[in-house]
């Protein structure tokens, strides 16, 4: 178990960077955003094919096939809805809905994976719960009175952003169930070439949706430079430094994570994209955090260390 939140942990601090490409690249389109990282993770993966060829030639077409329906949702879909949201109604707002996906997660886990995980009782998950949910509130508090003082907020544009960082929780909890249903059916299958089939699975998508884009983008009234928009060597470098860690490594992680620990405890681990993510959007302010926002933070850890000493009960039948 400590090695699976240890792997929890690094993949939450890689997951914390997808939050920092928005909002460094602004004047990029969130479509050419999304092009851009998933062809880094494909090309990333390509050399690392031959180093995982052996678990790579043990999957099956319908290996295949779920490996392309997870990159579609959890990588390509997720992350558009993401970056949208994102640059629609800033970084901590978006940052706080998502992380509300380890209680999404852990409540849908118990429902539907207990005769295979085992039970984590109500009683004892709910308090662990209930913490990392008055965690969320108390840091989306300061976040929400910040944007009152703001005089030239566009709620329109705010409230399609929020709408578009749920509609990515939804994604979010659908790809760690059944990436999770998968590797636990398949104990002695490489986590590692798992993630690199999942790369390789997202570079035709990526690339036909690079090609749409530009082909888009020629009729545009205000066109984005292409091929690689008005700053192509922060746009190449951040994408590959995306692909590399953002992608590949934190869903390699995430693997490893999810083959040693219950589905209902390691969606709950989420919430460490949500701290990372938090750090690095104060970083790049240049400011620190409120008060209240400790506060929360402090209540997101506490209900993560309630959740490590609960233990799995048998499921009859």
């Amino acid at each position: 178990m400590a090695i699976g939140v240890l792997f929890a942990l690094v993949a939450g601090l890689m997951w914390g960077l997808a939050f920092v490409g928005p909002l460094l690249l602004p004047d990029y389109p969130a479509a050419l955003l999304v092009a851009g990282r998933y062809l880094a993770f494909g090309l990333v993966a390509l050399p690392l094919a031959w180093w995982d060829r052996a678990g790579l030639r043990a999957l099956s077409r319908a290996d295949w096939w779920e490996a392309l329906k997870l990159s579609a949702v959890g990588n390509l879909l997720y992350y558009l809805l993401l970056a949208s949201a994102i640059q629609r109604a800033g970084g901590p707002v978006p940052t706080m809905v998502i992380g509300t996906l380890p209680v999404v997660i852990a409540i849908s886990a118990n429902v539907l994976h207990r005769q295979r995980d085992g039970l984590l009782p109500w009683h004892r998950l709910l308090p662990c719960l209930a913490l990392i949910l008055a965690g969320i509130a108390c840091v989306n508090h300061v976040e929400m009175q910040a944007l009152a003082q703001q005089p030239q907020t566009d709620l329109a544009r705010y409230a399609s952003g929020v709408a578009l960082a749920v509609a990515a929780v939804v994604c979010w909890t659908w790809y760690p169930l059944r990436n999770a249903q998968w590797l636990r059916q398949h104990p002695d299958r490489s986590p590692r070439a798992w993630a690199t089939a999942q790369g390789l699975a997202t570079l035709p998508m990526a690339w036909l949706g690079y090609v749409a884009f530009w082909a888009w983008n020629a009729t545009a009234s205000q066109p984005t430079p292409m091929p690689l928009g008005p700053r192509p060597l922060v746009f190449a470098g951040l994408m590959l430094a995306m692909g590399l860690l953002t992608s590949w490594l934190a869903t390699h992680c995430w693997n490893e994570a999810s083959q040693r620990l219950p589905t209902a405890l390691a969606g709950q681990f989420i919430v460490f994209e949500t701290l990372a993510a938090l750090l690095y959007a104060y970083l790049l302010r240049g400011e620190a955090p409120a008060y209240l926002t400790l506060a929360g933070v402090a209540l997101l850890v506490g209900g993560v260390v309630l959740a490590l000493r609960i233990r799995p009960r048998a499921v009859a039948g």
